[in-house]
């Protein structure tokens, strides 16, 4: 398989890529919880990507809550129940619920207008919103509890003095 067809269809960076086909695997039991992710070094050869690159995967998915990593032993699924629900509060991001059952753009291209480009655009866009308001909210309630940090940092010195 060639990565130079799909970049041409889909524009997110590989490490997106690697990420999504692997959250596919963990959410579908090909690789079960608690059970050892594959290692920097094979995902390069997985995906045909460098080093950072797959670790850039596994980030994502570490940030999402499906992986925790043990330092100087590796990355390992986090533990869920039969239906799916992930015991460290996963919640998958918000253009992956808004898509969930619908066909991935590559192949809305081949059933679509010739060119995909109504099908892939609309898609596409709908997820490009969804993921811009989870950042926007995301960013202000980093905001928040920035203020509350200093609040308490204030609050803290104040009683010290």
């Amino acid at each position: 398989m060639s990565p130079a067809p799909e970049s041409k269809q889909d524009r997110r960076p590989p490490y997106q890529h690697a990420a999504d086909e692997l959250r596919r695997d963990i959410l579908k039991g090909r690789i079960k919880p608690g059970e050892q992710m594959p290692s920097i070094r094979e995902l390069q050869e997985r995906f045909g990507v460098a080093n950072m690159t797959a670790r850039g995967a596994l980030n994502v998915l570490r940030d999402e809550g499906l992986i925790y990593t043990i330092h100087g032993r590796g990355s390992f699924v986090a533990d869920h129940d039969a239906a799916g629900e992930f015991s460290v509060g996963y919640t998958p991001p918000a253009w992956y619920l808004a898509n969930r059952g619908k066909t991935p753009p590559q192949a809305e291209q081949t059933e679509g207008s010739p060119d995909g480009s109504e099908a892939t655009g609309d898609t596409l866009t709908e997820m490009l919103t969804a993921l811009r308001d989870e950042l926007r909210a995301l960013s202000a309630e980093h905001q928040e509890l920035r203020r509350e940090v200093e609040e308490l940092k204030s609050q803290q010195s104040k009683s010290q003095s």
